[in-house]
Parts: structure tokens; sequence; C-alpha cells
């Protein structure tokens, strides 16, 4: 036996979350977090102080692979993820915008 759904039924939309002042703070603090380790990740393997810090030095075995440019790839290509983390969640903001914030202003 078939289920028709009736026509007086209407699906209800959920509300809207009130976004306050500590949303947005947190939003941004994350975002600039999520770029400058971003960026310190980008550049920090092909720099100079790299090569001399207390984890290259503290295992002497380990020194060649600590050199190795893949592994320097591989760590800024995690700078190059939380980049994009950052910009993605800069673009998100807008969640925090009402939906019809610009029509009241308008008119």
């Amino acid at each position: 036996m078939p289920v028709n759904p009736s026509s007086s039924s209407s699906v209800a939309e959920a509300p809207r979350g009130a976004y306050r002042w500590y949303h947005k703070l947190f939003a941004l603090v994350f975002i600039v977090f999520c770029l400058e380790l971003g960026v310190i990740l980008l550049v920090l393997p092909w720099s100079e102080y790299w090569d001399n810090n207390f984890f290259s030095n503290w295992a002497p075995g380990w020194h060649d692979l600590w050199k190795n440019e893949y592994l320097r790839g591989a760590i800024s290509g995690l700078g190059i993820v939380n980049i994009y983390i950052s910009f993605s969640e800069l673009f998100r903001m807008r969640r925090f915008h009402p939906a019809g914030a610009d029509e009241e202003h308008d008119s």
C-alpha cells in the first residue's frame, strides 16, 4: 500500500541560529591562526632556521631525514592546506550575515 503525503502537511524550516559576538570573534581568531600557521609551515622548512634547531640536533641519525626535500615538501603541503582552510573559513563568515539584511537596509 503506497503512502501518499497529504497536501496539508508542510515541512517546517528550522530557525537559523543566532550568532553572538563571541562566535564571530572565535571565527576570526581561527582564521588568523590558520593563516599564520600555514605561512609558517610553508616557509620555515626552506629557511636557514630549519637546519639549526633543537629537533634536528636531538637525534643525529635523523639529520638526513630532517634535510630530506620530501619531508620539507610534505610540511609545506600542510602549510598550503592551512592557508586553504583559512580562506574557506573567511568566505564562510557570510553565515554571520542575516539572509534578509540587505533588503531591509536598501528600502
